[in-house]
């Protein structure tokens, strides 16, 4: 029988990120140098395929410090964690490592240095999302508040100085989200001070740009990603957005929902900065097994971004 033919529109910029191979690379080194097991406060990244291959390694995942025992090293998170914590475990006088993506780290030294200056910070980001907890953990309570969309923005009480305003992001959101509740904030608060560059990563905004050229040419969207991940979540809807029809988020092939897809012949994929390009083949070859495909790279952007890894891992 003869498989039907299907074009492959593959988006690039995609997947991984030089934040999320930092970190990754990180437990690797922490592993190499002070053997297994190590501890590693949340899981690195998001996406269970590159945990579970870290876990295999001598990676032991726990959700707080208490979890860890005093005598092995223990690494942050590439999302961030509140001042309490490396606090805690320099009382403990652990090894620690801090993952924290340097771009996540320079939304926090932003914040610092606005509310060193009396403001008062607005975060636009997503209530409960590990990398605002971090965020809003690096200032003492009431510094902060949370903004997730112009209406919050329209909702806020009259803060109790103009002139001592300030604005950061999670690094994850939606661009054309965030650029709605900044304008919405710069709109009511003329004054506010915010980042001299936008705080959302530019491998955010690199893979949705991406999404948004491949929209058009596509019935079906498949982001390759896990649905704890704020920046995979991000490119279904931007996809959506951009008016692809169908958008599904897959963290593996295996979840790819065949059905939705019958009939159709012009297929996006792409993938999360925390989802490795193994997927991204993984998915490419389960579409070989049932079309016979034509593969065309979308790309509108060339990262060459790399972070270094921290000095205690290299001496």
């Amino acid at each position: 029988m003869t498989k039907p033919a299907l074009k492959l529109y593959l988006a690039a910029p995609r997947g991984f990120c030089a934040g999320v191979d930092r970190a990754v690379r990180i437990v690797e080194m922490a592993i190499e140098k002070w053997g297994a097991p190590v501890y590693v406060r949340h899981e690195i990244v998001h996406n269970k395929f590159v945990v579970d291959g870290l876990r295999a390694k001598g990676a032991i995942f726990v959700e707080e410090l208490e979890e860890c025992p005093d005598d092995r090293p223990v690494v942050f998170s590439a999302h961030g964690v509140p001042k309490s914590v490396p606090a805690e475990a320099a009382r403990r006088e652990m090894i620690a490592v801090d993952a924290t993506c340097p771009l996540v780290s320079k939304v926090h030294i932003e914040m610092t240095r606005h509310h060193a200056e009396g403001r008062h910070i607005y975060l636009i980001g997503h209530a409960g999302h590990i990398e605002v907890v971090g965020s809003m953990g690096q200032l003492p309570p009431g510094a902060v508040t949370l903004v997730d969309s112009p209406a919050d923005v329209a909702a806020l009480p009259e803060p109790a100085d103009r002139a001592k305003l300030a604005f950061a992001t999670q690094t994850t959101l939606s661009v054309d989200d965030a650029a709605a509740t900044i304008d919405a904030l710069r709109a009511r608060f003329p004054e506010i001070a915010g980042p001299h560059r936008e705080d959302v990563c530019y491998a955010t905004t690199n893979r949705q740009a991406a999404v948004k050229a491949v929209a058009p040419k596509i019935q079906a969207l498949i982001v390759i990603g896990a649905p704890n991940s704020s920046n995979s979540l991000r490119l279904v809807e931007v996809g959506r957005r951009a008016g692809c029809a169908y958008a599904q988020l897959a963290p593996r092939a295996s979840d790819i929902d065949w059905r939705a897809l019958e009939g159709v012949s012009a297929v996006g994929v792409t993938a999360g900065a925390s989802a490795p390009e193994e997927l991204v083949n993984e998915v490419i070859d389960a579409f070989r097994a049932r079309y016979e495909v034509e593969v065309e790279m979308v790309e509108t952007a060339r990262e060459d971004v790399e972070f270094k890894t921290p000095r205690i891992l290299r001496i």
